[in-house]
C-alpha cells in the first residue's frame, strides 16, 4: 500500500463526499478507491469510514485520519518544491481561493505572478467566503484573497491588506446615450436610497457581498426584494447587458466590464460603503517556495498600485 496516495483519496472523498466522483478527480476507478480505503483502514486497525449504501461521513477515528493526512500530504508538497525550487526559481502549484468579486483582481495576480516565476502554476478557485477560511485551515489553500472585516483579532490567519471595495450601481443606457468611446460611462453619484427603486439583480444571501449591500439599504431604512439574484458574477454582469435590470457592483468588477460602451456606473453614497481586502495565509505555517514568492508580490509596491486602480475606486 502506498501510503500518500491512500491518504490523498482519503481527502479526496472527504471534499467530494461521493464515491464515484472522489474516484472520477484521482483518476482511478471507484472499487480502487474502496480498495485503498479499506487497506488504510487495516493499516490503523480502525473503521474510517462509516459504511452505508452511499457515502455516509466518517468516523471519529477516520476524522482524525483526515487532520493527519492533510498535514502529511501538505509536507509532502512542501518538500518536493523545495527540492525542485531553486533559488530564486520557486516551483510548483498555488492553490489561491478569491471571493468572487475580487476574481478580476486575483487573475490579474495569478497571471503577474506566473510571468515573474515561470515554475510557478497558480490554481485560481472562486470560493465564497466561509470556503475560503475552511480551506486555508484544513490546508488545501495556500493563500486567499477575501475580506478581512469578516475576521477575528487573534485568529489563525495572516494577513497582508490590499485594496478597499467601494460599490456602483450599474445600469444599461438607452441607445442614444451610450459612450462614443465605447467605454463604460462613469455617471454622477446616486443614493442607496434611490438604488432601492430599481429592479435589482443582486448576489445571493449566502454571499458576503450580498450582506454588504443588504446592510446599506438597512442603514436607510430600506428592505430590498431583487427582482433577480445569483451566486455568479458573471451572471450578473450578463443580467445588466441582456436586460432592463440594474445591479450592485464592487469597483473590481466594474473594472472588468469597463469595454462595454453601453453601461453606466453610478457610485453609491449616502451612505459611504467600503470593505476592506487583502490576502490571507496561515500564520504559524511554513510557506513553500510558491507562497513565498506570492507573498512578495503581494506586497510590493507597484503591484498594490496595480491592485488599487483596478479595484477599489474607478476615475473617468
Amino acid at each position: 500500500m502506498n501510503l500518500l496516495t491512500s491518504l490523498r483519496y482519503l481527502v479526496a472523498l472527504n471534499e467530494h463526499r461521493h464515491f464515484a466522483r472522489a474516484a472520477q478527480a484521482c483518476h482511478i476507478t471507484q472499487p480502487a478507491l474502496s480498495n485503498a480505503l479499506r487497506a488504510l483502514e487495516k493499516e490503523f486497525g480502525t473503521p474510517i469510514v462509516k459504511r452505508a449504501r452511499s457515502y455516509a461521513g466518517l468516523t471519529p477515528e477516520g476524522e482524525c485520519v483526515l487532520v493527519s493526512a492533510r498535514r502529511m500530504l501538505r509536507e509532502h508538497a512542501l518538500l518536493q518544491q523545495e527540492l525542485a525550487s531553486r533559488a530564486g526559481q520557486p516551483r510548483g502549484r498555488l492553490q489561491l481561493g478569491v471571493v468572487p468579486t475580487a476574481v478580476p483582481v486575483a487573475a490579474r495576480f495569478a497571471a503577474m505572478l506566473q510571468a515573474a516565476h515561470p515554475g510557478i502554476a497558480p490554481v485560481v478557485r472562486a470560493l465564497s467566503s466561509q470556503q475560503i477560511e475552511e480551506g486555508l485551515e484544513n490546508l488545501t489553500l495556500d493563500l486567499a484573497l477575501g475580506f478581512t472585516e469578516r475576521l477575528k483579532k487573534g485568529g489563525p490567519f495572516a494577513v497582508l491588506p490590499q485594496y478597499t471595495e467601494q460599490y456602483f450601481l450599474v445600469r444599461r443606457l438607452d441607445k442614444p446615450a451610450r459612450s462614443q468611446h465605447g467605454e463604460l460611462r462613469l455617471g454622477a453619484e446616486m443614493a442607496w436610497a434611490d438604488a432601492a427603486k430599481l429592479p435589482l439583480c443582486l448576489l445571493t444571501p449566502d454571499m458576503h457581498n450580498r450582506s454588504t449591500v443588504d446592510h446599506a439599504f438597512k442603514q436607510v431604512g430600506v428592505a430590498v426584494q431583487p427582482v433577480m439574484e445569483t451566486n455568479s458574477v458573471l451572471t450578473l454582469a450578463l443580467s445588466v447587458l441582456a436586460g432592463d435590470m440594474c445591479s450592485v457592483l464592487p469597483g473590481a468588477l466594474v473594472g472588468a466590464v469597463r469595454s462595454q460602451g453601453e453601461l453606466e456606473a453610478l457610485p453609491l453614497v449616502q451612505p459611504e460603503m467600503r470593505t476592506p481586502v487583502g490576502f490571507l495565509h496561515l500564520a504559524a505555517t511554513r510557506a513553500p517556495p510558491a507562497l513565498e514568492a506570492a507573498l512578495v508580490l503581494a506586497q510590493d509596491a507597484q503591484w498594490l498600485q496595480h491592485a488599487a486602480q483596478h479595484s477599489g475606486s474607478l476615475k473617468p
